[in-house]
Order: C-alpha cells, then sequence, then structure tokens
C-alpha cells in the first residue's frame, strides 16, 4: 500500500480517539460511595435554618413570626441562596428550647420575650418582632366571672385574685414584682384546664394572643375579660446561640431592611393575627395597669420609636 494510504490511516485513528477522549470528558459518571459532588456555579446554595415546632393555640401569632422570618431571610441572602425554614419535629416548652439552642443542637433561631436571663443564655437579635404588643395583656376568665374584674378599680384589687403564668416565662417575675399573686405550670396547655378548673382567677395574654386562644379552647367555657388590661415593656426577639454571628447579622440585616422600606409595617397592620385583634381589645376603653419590668436589659431599645407600636 502506497505511503499516503498509511498517513490517511494514521490520521483518522487520531481523529477518532480524540473525539472518543472528549465524550468520555463531557459525560458526568455517578459518584462513588465516598465522592462529593459539587455544585456548578448556577446552582443554588440551599441554607437550612431549623425552627421549633408550637402549639396549636399560638398558631395565628406563629404565622406573622415566621412570615416575618422567612422575609428577613430573604432580604439578606445571597443570589445564590436559598432559605429553606424546617420545623423540628418535637414540641419543647420554652425552657428546652432554649437549652436546645445553647447546644446548637436541634434548632437554629427561636423567638420569644426577652430578659435578662434570656439574653444571657443566647444572643438576642434586639428588633422587637411584634412591636411591643406582647406587653398590652387582657386576661382569659372562667365565663360568668365578668363582674368580678369590673369591679376592680386598682392594682391592689387585682392583687386578691391570683393569674396564672408559665413556670419560666418572663411574664411570671414581672407580675410578682408588681405585688400579683401567680400560680404557675411547665405546661402550656395545661394553664387552659387549671384556670377553667379554678386554680386560678386569670390568665393574662398578649391580645395577639387572647382571642386566638380563646378559639381554640372554645368549649372550656372560658371568656377575654372586658374591662381591665397590663402594660409593661414585654419586646419578643429573634434570638440565635452565642458565637452564630453570620445567623444574626442575616437577621437583623433583614430586618433593618424591612423598616427603612416599610415593609415591616405593612406586614404588621395587615396581618389578620395582630391589627384585627388589636382593634378587638379596646384598649382605650380600658383601665390600664402599668407594670414595671425589672428584669429588662439595659440594652432595650427603648428610645428607638420606630420599633414600637404608638399609643
Amino acid at each position: 500500500m502506497s505511503h499516503a494510504f498509511w498517513w490517511k490511516l494514521l490520521i483518522g485513528i487520531i481523529t477518532l480517539a480524540g473525539a472518543l477522549t472528549a465524550n468520555a470528558t463531557n459525560t458526568p459518571t455517578a459518584p462513588t460511595h465516598n465522592q462529593t459532588v459539587l455544585p456548578t456555579d448556577k446552582s443554588p446554595q440551599q441554607v437550612i435554618i431549623k425552627i421549633p415546632q408550637q402549639e396549636f393555640s399560638s398558631s395565628g401569632h406563629t404565622n406573622y413570626v415566621i412570615t416575618l422570618l422567612r422575609l428577613a431571610l430573604a432580604r439578606s441572602k445571597s443570589p445564590n441562596e436559598e432559605i429553606v425554614l424546617q420545623s423540628i419535629p418535637e414540641t419543647f416548652t420554652q425552657a428546652r428550647l432554649i437549652a436546645e439552642l445553647q447546644r446548637g443542637l436541634s434548632v437554629d433561631v427561636i423567638w420569644t420575650m426577652t430578659s435578662k436571663e434570656r439574653e444571657d443564655a443566647m444572643q438576642p437579635i434586639r428588633v422587637p418582632l411584634l412591636k411591643g404588643l406582647l406587653g398590652k395583656r387582657v386576661f382569659l376568665i372562667r365565663a360568668g366571672q365578668q363582674d368580678v374584674f369590673s369591679r376592680i378599680t386598682s392594682l391592689q384589687q387585682l392583687a386578691q385574685l391570683t393569674a396564672g403564668q408559665g413556670a419560666h416565662w418572663p411574664d411570671t417575675d414581672i407580675l410578682r414584682a408588681n405585688g400579683l399573686r401567680v400560680h404557675t405550670s411547665i405546661q402550656y396547655e395545661l394553664l387552659f384546664s387549671m384556670l377553667r378548673g379554678g386554680r386560678f382567677d386569670y390568665f393574662p395574654r398578649g391580645v395577639n394572643e387572647a382571642w386566638i386562644e380563646l378559639e381554640a379552647h372554645k368549649d372550656e367555657g372560658l371568656a377575654v375579660e372586658e374591662t381591665l388590661m397590663l402594660s409593661y415593656p414585654a419586646p419578643m426577639y429573634f434570638f440565635v446561640q452565642h458565637g452564630n454571628a453570620a445567623l444574626a447579622q442575616r437577621l437583623e440585616q433583614g430586618l433593618e431592611l424591612m423598616i427603612q422600606d416599610g415593609s415591616f409595617d405593612a406586614l404588621f397592620e395587615s396581618h389578620p393575627s395582630l391589627m384585627h385583634f388589636l382593634k378587638r381589645a379596646n384598649m382605650k376603653n380600658r383601665r390600664v395597669f402599668k407594670l414595671a419590668n425589672p428584669g429588662l436589659p439595659e440594652e432595650t431599645p427603648l428610645q428607638e420609636a420606630r420599633y414600637w407600636l404608638g399609643d
């Protein structure tokens, strides 16, 4: 055979080999058991934030806070991130949630009323989620007991009755520091049956909580008291584990951006679990007893009017 024939055959073999090599390079292979597949630049990076389960009774309140959390995280995320909120499977008491957050194991962020002890235990993001609404307290009482409360005109008279509260809630210390008697329970849901059974006389609840909880316990013979209200500074914050600066910064940045562009107030004023019940509380026609909150940390931004509900 001629020299030209062999030369053409050699070129053909080289070309075929190059094509096979290119296909092998461009075709992804299945990962082995120990192999990690890294995302491409265009693949979204999933960021999972573990949050608490909540009692059904506070579902309206929880819906607002989770919506706010989602929006704040969306404002502070990078373009290539996907934020996923993942509820933990267990329902914990507040004390257990705080312990879990301190350990940094099952939950990444919680929301609760602040206190000196809680800010020592966890990192607060000092933007009041409810604009102080949680400190406007109306009472759940037994149906048929309204006359008892209608006759009360002073804090000293109210102190003759007994309130019910959670054993680990900051509110318990606030009420006691102001001379009020308090009966406690570790279990939130147990407080409703204890009220019904006469273990205490009234159950102070935030105006954003009382009617939702009444609906959740509509067959237990309870009512919302119509004439009285307690008022004390009680900011609810997002909390993260001490040292989790990245998540704390995300939350603070996102919340501040929402305040600046008006979307924080827009959500607060439109969410059905808040303003509807604020109007229903008829605060201007109630006798209001203002209480001191000795457990309030010095860093509380009380002078920042943009954070708080106006009078």
